[in-house]
């Protein structure tokens, strides 16, 4: 009995552990890095994405070809999730987050080969990434809010090597003035920004409007296209006869009854109208039905009329022009009503929608984006969503770091110098931590075209010479002041990234044994379709890179 094997698992399962377990999960990681890490910079190059559909997308927004890639990998996912915690937290700075990660695991697997035990290496990370969020803190320039100079450059910033770098300064503008427009006491909710897509024109037309687009049109034809002066009425309810909460029968013995019956569901209709125009308003929104009758008695008032609106439009109106939404039209008084300057029906790229505008202090408002083809005009609403993302972060924390990869060559340099200080073989992991910073100036370098090993030299002996803002201009490959170059971006993109990134590495370099269960949860890992695979793919189990070959060649 004792020489018989004792089995654990199932024949099911697969298993991978020791050294195998940690050299296939960071060649998954750092093949997700790789797959992003061209897009990086000003001169980054896009991808084609193409689904099993035919559905194309086109773009240099790293949580987005992320998120669009058929990715199957357990430890690939974990690097993937570092792109999306960035993008949720600051909105910019996804790819430099995993292509940082990716180098982490690069700078990790060397030591390992070294006898160096995972549990040192994650310490040392982890030593380095406080001193590095400690050292970004002190290099931050403090910036006012009412700095929109400072803020524009921001925005461009963000923009700078996606579809929109053309109009960047116009947008930067636009990005900058609706940020503002919606700031308040608890700060900023980008929600309040509500991004409009229109095909057809340049990107140069696109504009700000001071208040809501409404993707509805006027209920009746009747009704004015436009009124001036806008008395507006939120009503979270409908225009209609109520029915009974019970099923009722009602019995009519003569048609005399019958039109009793009738006239007086249109008196019902037209008190909730005369409720409204006594009220004074002359616009409605409303987020129910609107009966014909009572549309007919609106238009003899004169009132334009909206009916289903969604419900974060309402939000939107409410917020714009201070109306406060009611559930019972016949509540409504003159104390209600929001104002506006003009509410109007117009055509914009071909379809009719409800436009309230000259909105005095609008504290929702619509960026309208416009574009030669649909591709373009999705590509420039992911650049102007990054771009409000870091106008945002910096008005809430004002201070900014410059850009060009001038932070982290600092970083680099001044991380070397707490390693000395360091005892123990964590020494070598936060020198490991140090040299993975670099890989963004020199992957800067390489997507531009220039030297990578030169520029990092150039960079290296600018900073030791104390020019902590000197980055790699990617256009001319010279070292240059980033600051005075306008290339400026919020701290917290930056110490953001680094705290991902080094979560997410640590937590691969820890595990040291894979198991593709049978069951985990009471469901198929992975298959959620019912199937009997193992997870990480058809007949790979979690070995390999499973699913990353489900782009079907279009990286």
């Amino acid at each position: 009995m004792g020489n018989q094997p004792l089995i654990v698992l199932s024949e099911d399962s697969q298993r991978t552990s020791g050294e195998d377990a940690q050299s296939m999960n960071i060649t998954a990681g750092k093949a997700v890095s790789e797959a992003v890490r061209t897009t990086l910079g000003p001169k980054g190059m896009d991808k084609m994405l193409v689904d099993s559909t035919g559905e194309v997308v086109v773009t240099n927004d790293g949580v987005t070809i992320l998120k669009e890639m058929d990715i199957e990998h357990p430890a690939a996912n974990m690097i993937v999730e570092v792109a999306e915690t960035q993008e949720t937290e600051v909105g910019d700075g996804t790819t430099s987050a995993v292509v940082v990660a990716g180098e982490l695991l690069s700078e990790a697997e060397d030591l390992l080969e070294q006898d160096i035990h995972a549990t040192t290496l994650a310490q040392g990370y982890r030593q380095a990434a406080e001193q590095a969020k400690e050292f970004l803190d002190e290099q931050a320039i403090e910036i006012s809010a009412d700095d929109t100079e400072e803020l524009e450059k921001i925005a461009a910033t963000a923009m700078t090597g996606k579809g929109a770098e053309n109009a960047k300064d116009v947008l930067a503008e636009l990005v900058v003035r609706a940020v503002q427009s919606v700031a308040d006491d608890e700060g900023v909710d980008t929600d309040n920004v509500k991004v409009e897509k229109v095909t057809g024109g340049a990107i140069e037309n696109s504009e700000l409007i001071e208040g809501v687009i409404v993707d509805k049109e006027r209920v009746n034809e009747n009704m004015p296209y436009g009124v001036e002066d806008a008395k507006i009425a939120l009503v979270d309810d409908g225009l209609e006869v109520k029915e009974t909460e019970i099923d009722t029968e009602v019995n009519v013995t003569d048609p005399d009854q019958l039109q009793q019956f009738l006239d007086q569901e249109e008196e019902q209709l037209k008190e909730m109208v005369d409720s409204l125009a006594d009220a004074g308003a002359n616009v409605v929104f409303v987020d129910g039905g609107i009966d014909d009758m009572a549309q007919h008695y609106l238009a003899q008032e004169g009132i334009l009329a909206v009916r289903r609106v969604k419900s974060d439009d309402f939000t939107r109106l409410s917020r714009a022009t201070g109306a406060t939404p009611v559930a019972n039209v016949n509540d409504v008084t003159a104390d209600d009503l929001g104002e506006a300057g003009s509410v109007a029906q117009k055509d914009i790229g071909g379809d009719e929608r409800i436009f309230v505008e000259d909105v005095e202090e609008a504290k929702s408002v619509t960026l309208v984006l416009r574009g030669g083809t649909e591709h373009v005009v999705d590509e420039v609403e992911r650049a102007i969503e990054d771009s409000l993302g870091v106008v945002r972060v910096t008005l809430e924390d004002g201070k900014v770091l410059p850009g060009g990869g001038a932070p982290e060559t600092e970083l680099a340099m001044e991380l070397r110098d707490f390693a000395d200080s360091v005892g123990g073989r964590e020494q070598l992991a936060v020198e490991a931590f140090a040299d993975a910073l670099e890989v963004v100036p020199r992957t800067l370098a390489e997507n531009a075209g220039h030297d990578p090993i030169d520029s990092l030299v150039d960079l290296r002996s600018q900073h030791d010479a104390g020019e902590a803002g000197a980055g790699l201009d990617a256009y001319t490959g010279d070292v240059v002041d980033m600051e005075g170059e306008g290339v400026v971006e919020p701290l917290r993109v930056k110490t953001q990234a680094i705290e991902s990134a080094t979560e997410a590495a640590v937590m691969i370099l820890r595990i040291d044994d894979v198991i593709a269960a049978g069951d985990l949860a009471g469901g198929q890992v992975g298959d959620d379709d019912g199937g009997d695979e193992p997870a990480g793919g058809p007949g790979g189990g979690m070995g390999g890179m499973g699913g990353m070959g489900g782009m079907g060649g279009a990286m």
